[in-house]
């Protein structure tokens, strides 16, 4: 098997091509569609609404931190005899104002600790 007769200096130059952008044409219909679905979201009034909402009472924080889990509730181990059968994942991450309302617990949490000087260990 021969190699090319080229010399080293041409061999790199040959390889790059220069493409104008007139002669490229991209299909941005995939683009376009990823975009307009993003862009129309259902639940992005509740969303907003739910960032929205400021916790200056101190009787709404402690009913939102009594509410709204600290964990997932469906987050279970299924036990038989003392052995671990099956485990069932946090399902809340499935829930698509999931954010939104551990932030909310969040901000609760923290108005009762900073402005209200609370103990919030009861709510954790």
């Amino acid at each position: 098997m021969k190699a090319p007769n080229y010399p080293n200096q041409n061999l790199a130059l040959e390889c790059w091509v220069w493409i104008r952008s007139e002669d490229l044409h991209i299909n941005t219909s995939t683009e376009q569609a990823a975009a307009s679905a993003a862009a129309f979201d259902l639940l992005y009034p509740f969303r907003y609404w739910l960032d929205g909402i400021e916790v200056r009472e101190p009787k709404l924080a402690r009913f939102l931190c009594q509410k709204i889990p600290a964990h997932c509730p469906f987050e279970r181990d299924i036990r038989f005899f003392g052995r671990k059968l099956l485990h069932i994942p946090p399902l809340c991450k499935l829930n698509p104002l999931y954010e939104q309302v551990a932030a909310l617990r969040f901000r609760a949490l923290c108005y009762l600790a900073d402005v209200c000087g609370e103990d919030v260990s009861p709510y954790c």
